[in-house]
Parts: C-alpha cells; sequence; structure tokens
C-alpha cells in the first residue's frame, strides 16, 4: 500500500496518474471501454485509480503503518474509544477446541494467548457538518452521547477488512457510521490483532473476546450487558471472514462445550448466537481457488492470481523487502495461516460443509462482480443447503466492497439500505425467539435466492443459489485441495531452503 502523508507524494501521485484517468474517460465517451454497459465512468474511474494505487513493493510493516494511518474523528459521528481486559486463558481452550473439533488434516497453528482488546464505540452525530470536530470530552461522556443518538436496542459488532494485516477501526469509520445512522444502533468496531504477528487464530480470538465483551462486560466496560439476540456480526472482506468464523465457532462451541468461562462467569454456549451475521465482499477462500478470481478480474481493482500449479511447481509468496516481521522464521508462504490451515473451515469457511451452519442464523451477503464472487456464491449455497436463513444481493459490474469505497454513489446507498434493513430485521426475528422455523426476514428476497441487482440498479432478478455457480461440489472440493497442495508444497520448499541456509 502506498503511503501519502507527505503532500508532495500525493502530489506526484496524482499527476502520474492524469494519463490514465484520460484514458479511461476517453474509451468511455466512445463505449469502447472493456466495461462498457457494466459500469458507469465514476465506478470505471474508481476502480482504475485503486487498481494502480495497490502497490505492495514496500515492506509489510510499512504497508501496515501507511494503512492504518488515523484520519482524525470530525464530522457526522461519535466515537468513543475502549479497552477489554484479558479475561481467562479459557478463551484460548474454547477457540483450540473448536479448531480441533473441525481439523479434517495435519492442520498446524500458533497458540495465539489472551491480550486486551482495543474497539471503538461509533454512532451517527446528528446535527453537525462533515468537518465538525468531536468535541474535548471523556470516552465515557461520548459513549452516553452516541447512546442517546442511537435508538434501536440492538449493536452491531464490525470487523474492518484489509486481507488480515492491513488497516484498521480508524479506517472503517465512515462505514460504521453509515450502519450506525441506517440502523439507529451503535456499533462496536474491533481492532483485533493483525498477521503476520499474530497469524490465525489471533484474530479469531480477539473477536470472540470483543463478543463475550458485549454479552457480559469485564470490569471497566461503559455499556450494559447486550443479549445475544441483539447482536449482528458484521464485516467486510477479511472482515466478513471474520464474522462468519466467529459464527461457526460459536455453532461448534454450542455443539461440543457447554460452558465457557470469561471474567469469572461461566456463559453458557447454547445462549451464545448472535442475532445474524452481515457481511459485504466475504473472503472465503484464502486459496483463491475459484474461476472468479480471474473471470471477474476486468471489473475488480483485485488483480487475479499472476501464477497457477499450471504454471509453476511450488506456490512464492508475494516478494517485498524484508523487515522484521517478514518474512518470517521458519518461513511461511501466507502471511495469516500455516499452509496446512489453508482449508480448515476457521480459516476458509468455503471449506465448511452444510453440517457445520445447522442451526445458523440470518446470515446476509452483499457482493458485486469481482473476484470473490464464486467463493461467497459458494459459501451461500452451502449455508442455504444447511436449512440456515441465507440472503445475498449482488451488484453487477461492482467491485470488490463497493459500498466502502463509492459510499455515497446510488450502488453503495442501496448497499447500506439493504444491510441495515437485515440488520434491524434479523434482530426483530431473534426477539420474537422464532428461530425454531427460519422465517423468511419480511421484505427480503427468500432465502436461497439471490437478488440480482443490474447496472445502475435499473432492473432486479432472483437466482436460486443452486444455480448461481456451475461448478459441482466434485469440482470445487478438487479446486481447492489442489491450490492448498500447491502452497503447502511451496510452504516446505521455503522451509527447506531457509533451513539450508542456517546451516551454511
Amino acid at each position: 500500500m502506498r503511503n501519502f502523508e507527505n503532500p508532495l507524494t500525493l502530489l506526484k501521485a496524482i499527476l502520474v496518474r492524469i494519463p490514465l484517468v484520460l484514458k479511461v474517460i476517453f474509451l468511455h465517451s466512445i463505449r469502447l471501454s472493456p466495461v462498457h454497459g457494466k459500469q458507469d465512468l465514476r465506478t470505471e474511474l474508481t476502480v482504475a485509480v485503486i487498481r494502480s494505487l495497490l502497490s505492495f513493493s514496500s515492506s509489510i510493516s510499512q504497508q501496515q503503518k501507511a494503512s492504518m494511518r488515523d484520519p482524525g474523528i470530525k464530522g457526522p459521528m461519535w466515537v468513543s474509544k475502549v479497552t477489554f481486559p484479558p479475561p481467562e486463558i479459557d478463551v484460548q481452550h474454547a477457540v483450540v477446541n473448536a479448531i480441533e473439533a473441525l481439523k479434517t488434516g495435519e492442520e498446524t497453528y500458533n497458540l495465539p494467548g489472551v491480550a486486551p482488546v482495543e474497539a471503538e464505540w461509533t454512532g451517527y452525530r446528528s446535527g453537525v457538518d462533515k468537518n465538525a470536530p468531536q468535541p474535548d470530552i471523556s470516552e465515557e461522556v461520548k459513549y452516553e452521547a452516541l447512546k442517546q443518538e442511537s435508538k434501536e436496542d440492538m449493536v452491531i459488532l464490525y470487523f474492518h477488512g484489509g486481507i488480515y494485516f492491513l488497516m484498521d477501526p480508524c479506517t472503517h469509520r465512515p462505514t460504521v457510521a453509515q450502519l450506525s445512522k441506517r440502523t439507529g444502533a451503535p456499533v462496536l468496531s474491533v481492532r483485533y490483532r493483525l498477521a503476520p504477528q499474530h497469524p490465525f487464530p489471533a484474530a479469531l480470538t480477539d473477536a470472540l473476546v470483543a463478543y463475550l465483551s458485549l454479552i457480559a462486560p469485564p470490569p471497566g466496560s461503559l455499556h450494559d450487558p447486550v443479549p445475544a439476540r441483539k447482536i449482528i456480526l458484521a464485516g467486510d472482506s477479511a472482515g466478513g471472514n471474520l464474522a462468519l468464523v466467529l459464527c461457526q465457532l460459536l455453532l461448534t462451541l454450542r455443539r461440543t462445550q457447554p460452558t465457557l468461562r470469561f471474567h469469572g462467569r461461566d456463559l453458557h454456549s447454547i445462549d451464545l448466537l448472535p442475532a445474524g451475521v452481515a457481511t459485504s465482499s466475504p473472503w472465503c477462500d484464502m486459496t483463491r481457488s475459484m474461476p472468479s478470481v480471474a473471470h471477474n478480474a476486468i471489473y475488480d481493482y483485485l488483480d487475479a492470481p499472476t501464477s497457477t500449479p499450471a504454471t509453476e511447481p511450488y506456490f512464492r509468496p508475494l516478494v517485498v523487502p524484508a523487515d522484521d516481521i517478514w518474512p518470517v522464521k521458519p518461513p511461511r508462504v501466507d502471511l495469516y495461516t500455516h499452509a496446512s490451515a489453508l482449508l480448515h473451515p476457521l480459516v476458509s469457511p468455503i471449506a465448511s460443509t452444510p453440517a457445520l451452519w445447522t442451526e445458523a442464523p440470518p446470515i446476509f451477503m452483499s457482493i458485486g462482480e469481482e473476484g470473490l464472487t464464486d467463493e461467497a456464491l459458494v459459501l451461500a449455497r452451502t449455508i442455504h443447503r444447511a436449512g440456515a436463513p441465507i440472503y445475498v444481493e449482488q451488484f453487477e459490474g461492482m467491485p470488490h466492497c463497493f459500498g466502502l469505497v463509492m459510499l455515497d454513489a446510488p450502488a453503495g446507498r442501496r448497499f447500506y439500505d439493504g444491510m441495515a434493513r437485515f440488520c434491524r430485521q434479523a434482530v426483530d426475528v431473534a426477539a420474537a425467539d422464532r428461530a425454531a422455523d427460519k422465517p423468511a426476514l419480511p421484505d427480503q428476497t427468500r432465502s436461497g435466492e439471490i437478488t440480482y441487482i443490474g447496472y445502475k440498479l435499473l432492473s432486479e432478478k432472483t437466482i436460486p443459489l443452486e444455480e448461481a455457480v456451475p461448478l459441482t461440489d466434485e469440482e470445487i472440493e478438487e479446486r481447492l485441495r489442489v491450490n492448498a497442495l500447491w502452497r503447502q508444497e511451496g510452504e516446505r520448499e521455503l522451509q527447506r531452503e531457509w533451513a539450508e541456509k542456517a546451516q551454511l
């Protein structure tokens, strides 16, 4: 990621992209753009510029620092910062027990430990302009102010995206403030531990700590206890992955561990399921095995993989300048996880079976015509086969997380409307205690169907999930298996080379 803290660096970045911008405008105006009829000029320019900015040539430390730059707090939002203290080691035990229960082979992983978890309470602040500074008052007073403006009796627990090694709650404040405005609910945005310093399952452990802290507030918390049935798990990209795997973790604990010790209290696993899960462009396949990673690259700023098992004998990670956090020793090919765990369901939920989603709460996915489309649809099909409520909105021609990068565009507004409506209605259904018969949510497409929203929002149609991805289960499994083995072999080769150098 590029760092534009220096104004001269920013000016240079703008100037060098003028030819790109002019080219896009020209081709779009004469209808020779390769995305003509699926992206308007604004969308096409946004994709082209973001794609040109996604440079991963600097060290991982530099990329992290640049991506986490705090823009400050201003405008129509309240932000109150909190830190939840570390709980008993029982939380790590619960995560490890779930990982072990879902293992399918010889997956390995690091023990994450438990740590304090920082987060930001965010709420919509009415009656101020976009440049209004946040008052110089205590975090407690800020929290009370945002609670007064958040009229709905629910909480959204939000996990930011960023490939599990980039970004921060501060980068997603406009997103969560929009969700708060449209739902009337406060949002708790979590600063989970980032890879590669803290690989899987550190982020999942922090997510569980944050979730349990809502339900059973530890000492020093600003909030009162929030019943699980009034909580929505939400996130974008890697954060969407984290919301989904946290839900899967809770479902697994429900089946395997009756109670969980948390700050001196025994919490009953059967009472821990949230009201719902709401995701934007969730990252469901760490191996990037599905056809859409290449087929939809034309509409997306996420590049298709440059090598495959057919072109290279060993998978090699992206080469970046070494620093004190990457590469790690012994080396990995993946920043987030050991290669052996790439297809663990709590890493890549696309690898889960319908049985793992039995009794899941309602789940919402908003996706574009992007690299991650197929993996989201495959997972949605799996969830539907489990009999769980699953609602999908797909936007023609839209890139990854389009609602976040084009917040005030028509498609962006429609995205927030759909997610906010789902959040409110999922909590209403949970409050009515109707989960046993899995009712459809009011005003939503019937569970198991995609609402396909056409170019410029001019049309809509529904598509059964069973028809959305033409791949059979066997074809999906083979793609995942081949790509996972390729990465595992690449990791073994890296470790062999590293061991040989260490002996010299």
